[in-house]
This record gives structure tokens, C-alpha cells and sequence, in this order.
């Protein structure tokens, strides 16, 4: 059976490795990407309000990761993010998304243990009980089973076709309304 904990920033951080077998097995990213993902994840950690979950097996290996904080002028996605909402949406479009948001920063299961509702699992426990108005996200801008399942939660499309400055990937910036349902 597997089982969510939530986890703080300290565990996470002395976890580091496990959250980056998780999501290199679900990523599949270049190898030379990783170190730097590394230090992207822990300083993530250090963002106000962090939380996150793991999907563990009865022996406590994590088999889904997924993670997010308290959205704040100053961070990297979240600056970038927001001034192309506002050249999008306008100023008052950006603010209403991201003016008080929980920004979900990585949402991976296992390829072995995924289409078993774990994924679901982890966002609905990561927005439960959260202050923020609204939950947002970056995923590719595929009709993958991630983007069916945040659609599904209730993210709608904030912006598509989005590369995210030095990239190449296309993006799609999804949100939804907090209570998640509400």
C-alpha cells in the first residue's frame, strides 16, 4: 500500500537524492541537467510556506514527489510567469492569478507507479487546507496524461505555447481557483 507524508523543508532537503530519483525516472531529463535541478529543488525549499508531499511505499521509499509554496515577487518562475500573464491578461489578469498563489513547483510519480491515482492524490493533499486564492502550475504543453489529469482537478489554460526564457521546450501556465472543487 502506498502512503502520503507530508514533509518539511529540512527532510526534504536531507532527501534531496530520493525527490531526484523520483523525478529523473518520471522525467527522463539530460544528465547534465541534473546538478543543476538540484540546486533549483533546494532552494526551492526555502520559499515561504513550503510543503511537501511523499508517495511512499510501506518501507518509506517515495515512489511520487510533489511540492509547492507560497508564490512570491523575487522568484525566478514566478517573476517570469507573471510578466507574461500581464502581456497577456494585463496587469489585474496577472495579479489575480499569481497575486496570492500557491505555486506547485514538481509534481512526479514513478512510471511504474503512475494511472494509480497517486498523482491526484499529492495535489489534492498539497492545496488542502491552503490559504492562497489560487494553485498554479508550468507543464508541457502536450496532451499528456499530467495535462488531462490538472484539467481534470480543475486547472484551466493561463497561457500556452509558452518557452520559458533560455529554453526551447513549450509550456502551458494552467491554474485553478483554491478550495480545489470550491
Amino acid at each position: 500500500m502506498i502512503g502520503l507524508r507530508r514533509i518539511g523543508p529540512d527532510e526534504f532537503t536531507l532527501r534531496l537524492d530520493a525527490v531526484l530519483g523520483v523525478y529523473t525516472e518520471a522525467m527522463h531529463p539530460p544528465v547534465d541537467q541534473i546538478s543543476g535541478r538540484r540546486l533549483i529543488m533546494g532552494n526551492h525549499a526555502t520559499h515561504p510556506a513550503f510543503t511537501c508531499l511523499f508517495a511512499e511505499l510501506p518501507d518509506g521509499t517515495p515512489v511520487g514527489i510533489a511540492y509547492g509554496f507560497h508564490g512570491v515577487p523575487g522568484q525566478w518562475w514566478h517573476d517570469v510567469v507573471r510578466r507574461a500573464l500581464a502581456d497577456t491578461h494585463g496587469e489585474g489578469g496577472a495579479h489575480a492569478w499569481l497575486g496570492d498563489a500557491l505555486e506547485l513547483a514538481e509534481i512526479h510519480v514513478h512510471p511504474d507507479y503512475q494511472g494509480k491515482g497517486i498523482g491526484r492524490a499529492m495535489i489534492t493533499g498539497l492545496c488542502a487546507g491552503r490559504l492562497e486564492r489560487t494553485a498554479v502550475l508550468s507543464t508541457r504543453d502536450q496532451p499528456t496524461a499530467a495535462r488531462h489529469l490538472y484539467r481534470s482537478i480543475g486547472f484551466v489554460d493561463l497561457l500556452t505555447q509558452f518557452v520559458f526564457p533560455g529554453g526551447h521546450e513549450r509550456y502551458a501556465i494552467l491554474g485553478t481557483p483554491l478550495p480545489l472543487g470550491g
